[in-house]
Formats: C-alpha cells, structure tokens, sequence
C-alpha cells in the first residue's frame, strides 16, 4: 500500500494477490480504495485466479490466461530449472 500510494514508482505489481483476497487474508476493501487512491502515474498490476469482480470492474485491463497445451501431454517431463 505504501509502495503504490507513495507515487515514487511507476509500476507496483501484486502478484499472487487474489489468493490472500479469496481467503480473507487481505480486506478487499482496503485493496479497493488503494487502487482507487494512487497517483495515475502509478501503474499497478496484480495476478491471480478467481479475482474478485470488484477489482475487475475496477480494472483497465483484465486477461485470463488458460493452458492450451502442455508438455507434459506429450511425455516431456519437468527439467531442473524451467518451469512447467
């Protein structure tokens, strides 16, 4: 929060925040009024599933992002140091 409100960056990213929102580690509310609040040069982006509406109506853009193929379909198994 102090980060974003602070206005001394140009992007914040949250990552993985949908996670502490969707189990109630976080108050939404408090999210809200954060994204609400910051200075416009300050761009902020989160990440996540299952992302609460109000931050998507909120939001400028929104993406979901699903599998379509993977490697391990086809045999591959996971190699040390990339992720799949």
């Amino acid at each position: 929060k102090a980060a974003i409100l602070s206005g001394d960056y140009f992007m914040v990213t949250l990552d993985e925040i949908t996670y502490p929102l969707i189990y109630g580690w976080l108050p939404l509310d408090d999210v809200l009024q954060t994204l609400q609040t910051r200075p416009k040069q300050v761009h902020v982006v989160l990440t996540g599933r299952r992302c609460p509406p109000e931050i998507i109506a909120l939001a400028d853009t929104v993406t979901e992002m699903r599998e379509v193929k993977h490697a391990y379909q086809q045999g591959i198994r996971a190699m040390r140091g990339i992720d799949y």
